[in-house]
């Protein structure tokens, strides 16, 4: 490639790469990653680290990697759901030539993708070849997982929120993704351990092993907002999202992967993957969210706005904005709850058009807003009631 002088130049380049590639099409999402590798099998991917994601945007620097790559006999095809390609220091020189017109800004927010080329180039001049370690990937259509790579590239998108939770194909992750050991961030191939146990502890090497695991944690990739607070790292999982002023507490909580919140909530019990909570809520000790494999109908449940989980409670169902579980309750999808005449008519004013009764299943409360479930300390019956009381975040705190 040789030098491009001028931003004109760059853009006709960049048509020019359109045009002229067979089957050319942008990408839904590529970047650049260093991948942890085995350690007994060298092909095999266990890791795969993206400083900067790129999810539907900045096409005209994937055309230039997806040209760079052709300079080196590289021919994509474009008719896969996903590719993944080794990059050397020729596929990174192409890149920075024609990147020159916007060298100086290369460490600005809206040019991340020359200096993540810039200082991989920098890296390996200084260090030598690193063959195989640094790799460049496309996902073209949003289907089934096929590799590593493609994996760790959809939980980049969801952590750092370039995509809405439950919005990605996630299928095949669990195939994809291998279990490893993780000791101080890096993973162990399980095999490896296994092959030199004896020679590892006689010589004091074993490794500290923090967790197994086929998901790394989510600090271990992303650096969260000034105001998000984690408390124990091992309470979120990579492929979670946490909006700004969420505040996960230690002991009974944990956030999986494809879950999250939407605004400022405090979180001390549990959301399960595929779980919403919306801004201002209380997930309060010890309570539970269910996610689709454990406990509800399959439908995956959305947590409302200014929403309290009382300590040891368990919500199987999705609740609307304003709404309080008791502490210790179950509300789970089959259980019935009793409404009475007047607690109806307060709840239809905030729903309005929906249709109650005096014995209802909880499933279908699904997703009102202003309910509060609470359990008659006489009779041990469900009731669900209007509820009045408001629901606020300490702002200090969040």
């Amino acid at each position: 490639m040789e030098i491009i002088q001028t931003t004109d130049a760059f853009r006709a380049l960049v048509a020019n790469i359109k045009s002229s590639t067979k089957k050319y099409r942008d990408p839904l999402a590529f970047g650049i990653c260093r991948v942890d590798s085995g350690q007994l099998n060298l092909s095999k991917t266990l890791q795969a680290t993206y400083p900067v994601v790129n999810w539907n945007e900045n096409f005209a620097s994937a055309a230039i990697f997806i040209n760079a790559l052709a300079e080196q006999g590289v021919e994509l095809d474009f008719s896969k759901n996903e590719v993944v390609y080794n990059i050397n220091s020729s596929f990174l020189k192409s890149c920075l030539n024609a990147f020159t017109p916007y060298a100086d800004e290369a460490y600005g927010d809206a040019h991340k993708n020359i200096q993540v080329v810039s200082a991989l180039y920098n890296q390996i001049m200084n260090s030598g070849s690193l063959e195989g370690e640094f790799k460049v990937t496309f996902i073209f259509a949003d289907e089934a997982l096929e590799s590593v790579e493609a994996a760790y590239l959809k939980l980049y998108a969801l952590s750092e929120a370039k995509v809405e939770i439950r919005s990605i194909n996630l299928n095949g992750a669990f195939n994809v993704l291998p279990n490893v050991a993780w000791s101080n961030g890096q993973p162990i191939e399980l095999e490896y351990l296994r092959e030199f146990e004896i020679e590892l502890k006689l010589s004091n090497d074993y490794p500290h092993i923090d967790f197994v695991d086929k998901f790394p944690r989510f600090l271990q990739h992303i650096i969260p907002a000034d105001n998000t607070r984690i408390l124990d790292t091992s309470k979120v999982r990579f492929g979670a999202q946490l909006a700004a002023g969420t505040t996960v507490m230690p002991g009974a909580s944990y956030v999986n992967f494809n879950a999250g919140t939407t605004g400022p909530v405090m979180v001390e019990g549990r959301i399960s993957s595929s779980v919403v909570v919306g801004a201002q809520s209380d997930i309060g000790g010890g309570a539970s969210i269910l996610g689709v494999l454990s406990g509800t109908d399959g439908t995956p449940i959305t947590i409302g706005k200014n929403t309290l989980l009382g300590a040891n409670s368990t919500c199987g169902i999705p609740l609307g904005d304003g709404c309080i579980i008791d502490g210790g309750l179950a509300v789970l999808a089959g259980i019935k709850v009793g409404i009475n005449d007047e607690e109806i008519r307060e709840i239809q004013e905030v729903n309005p058009d929906v249709k109650l009764s005096s014995i209802m299943k909880a499933s279908e409360l699904a997703g009102l807003n202003g309910l509060h479930f609470r359990q008659n300390s006489l009779t041990g019956q469900y009731v669900v009631q209007r509820s009045k009381r408001e629901i606020r975040l300490n702002t200090d705190l969040h």
